[in-house]
């Protein structure tokens, strides 16, 4: 077995167990899972960043799913303790950070992104625990903390080309077992998906009845799904040819489709404009945007999905006329209105959005401006534009096919900040793993 593949075949072997033996385990299968998650990232991290990269995209795509087994067996789970096991996953390889405390060591200046971020995530968890909060803040940080800290270790320890080929890999198994469980679940949800569903604070996930789900698959929401399945769609597309890269795409556009996620249709839009000004990706780009406008086509013809996708797509005209768009706007408003329109910020808050009251929190300029203020969440929001535009520029620069993927990613990241939370937990992973330091490291493994 090559090294590139040592790192998804465990997790995927130990998703697989726990998915046969979690409806068993009880309430004692979550702190399991989450040990779990840490062994399998702790064995991967042996043999080099590469293979925990690889095991760490399968534990977020996957860990949602056996979560809602478990819960379905033990009872729902309102804290999901199961899915802290990714977020731990990711600090196995932090002790590697050590290094920055060597004060004879330059700071390279790729860590200028990941400090800012952090320091406002930092001032975020103090405004919690000034308020009481223990668990919103014990709970933000790990969710907002541990993709910056991951990010320096791969900004120490990874070569680009080596973690793009792995996550090439990795994808090449996720996204038919996605696509098509995501298609099932659309289709006919099973008994796990709807008993989280009737419990989940999480209101663009549907109905739990036959056609009556907005796909979310083996993740945690349609956003999520939709948001790695995009990735994955373009790192195959642009790395893999022939009738492999087909195979894996087919059922996972379908299930994109059906998540109903409008934000990840056009981040993978914005993705594809942004090749289409590179020699080295424009007719790759041709192609794929051609295959996508006839499998939408064909999927507004297939009876069980033509209303719905056709519907969705529609709304994508609708402009400032559209009702999510009002939404978005009323948040703004809503922000401030407050007696001191929310200058200093409220830290980390978990709330049920389903409870009367609770505004939803929708996009990063929402999310920093509520958590940290004004002043911090413009800081915050600045450290972001500085990893897109360092992504941008690299690839502007460079113009190799895997660097300009990566700055199409950065752009589609810039396009979801308005719209979509990209910074915590599964997202956070995405964004600053692809996005912000891939581009700008090629030195190679470092010794």
């Amino acid at each position: 077995m090559s090294s590139i593949a040592r790192g998804w075949v465990p997790a995927l072997l130990f998703i697989a167990a726990f998915t046969v033996v979690g409806g068993f385990t009880g309430g004692l299968g979550r702190p399991l899972f989450v040990l779990g998650c840490v062994a399998v990232a702790a064995f991967a991290w042996r043999s080099g960043i590469a293979s925990h990269f690889q095991a760490c995209l399968v534990l977020f795509s996957f860990a949602p799913f056996v979560r809602r087994i478990v819960d379905a067996g033990a009872g729902y789970d309102e804290l999901g303790l199961m899915l802290v096991g990714p977020l731990i996953a990711l600090l196995v390889p932090a002790v590697e950070l050590r290094r920055l405390l060597d004060p004879k060591a330059p700071l390279d200046d790729r860590f200028g992104p990941l400090m800012l971020v952090g320091a406002c995530i930092l001032y975020a968890g103090v405004l919690s625990l000034l308020q009481g909060k223990m668990n919103d803040a014990a709970s933000g940080l790990i969710k907002w903390f541990s993709p910056i800290l991951y990010a320096g270790v791969l900004a120490m320890r990874a070569n680009r080309d080596e973690i793009l080929e792995a996550s090439v890999s990795a994808f090449c198994v996720i996204l038919p077992i996605t696509g098509l469980y995501g298609i099932l679940q659309y289709v006919d949800p099973q008994a796990w998906d709807r008993y989280w569903m009737e419990f989940a604070p999480i209101l663009s996930i549907g109905q739990p009845v036959p056609y009556g789900v907005r796909v979310f698959s083996t993740m945690n929401s349609p956003a999520s799904f939709a948001s790695f399945t995009v990735v994955g769609l373009l790192l195959v597309a642009f790395l893999r040819s022939g009738w492999l890269s087909l195979l894996v795409a087919l059922p996972s556009i379908l299930a994109l489709l059906l998540s109903l996620y409008r934000t990840a249709w056009l981040a993978m839009a914005i993705s594809l404009m942004f090749c289409l000004l590179f020699a080295q990706t424009r007719g790759k780009a041709q192609i794929i945007m051609l295959a996508l406008v006839l499998a939408g086509a064909v999927a507004v013809t297939i009876p069980p999905f033509s209303d719905v996708i056709g519907d969705r797509l529609a709304t994508l005209g609708q402009g400032s006329q559209d009702g999510s768009f009002q939404e978005r706007l009323q948040q703004y408003s809503t922000l401030w209105s407050l007696p001191d329109s929310s200058l200093i910020g409220n830290g980390f808050t978990v709330t049920d959005v389903g409870s009367a009251g609770q505004m939803p929190i929708d996009g990063m300029i929402i999310a920093c401006w509520m958590m940290m203020g004004i002043v911090a969440g413009i800081l915050c929001l600045c450290g972001f534009f500085w990893a897109i535009s360092g992504a941008v520029i690299r690839a502007l620069l460079e113009r190799s096919r895997q660097a300009v993927l990566v700055g199409a990613m950065a752009m589609g990241g810039l396009l979801q900040m308005p719209l979509a939370n990209i910074s915590a937990a599964e997202a956070g992973f995405l964004f600053w793993s692809f996005v912000v330091l891939i581009p700008v490291i090629d030195r190679g493994r470092a010794a």
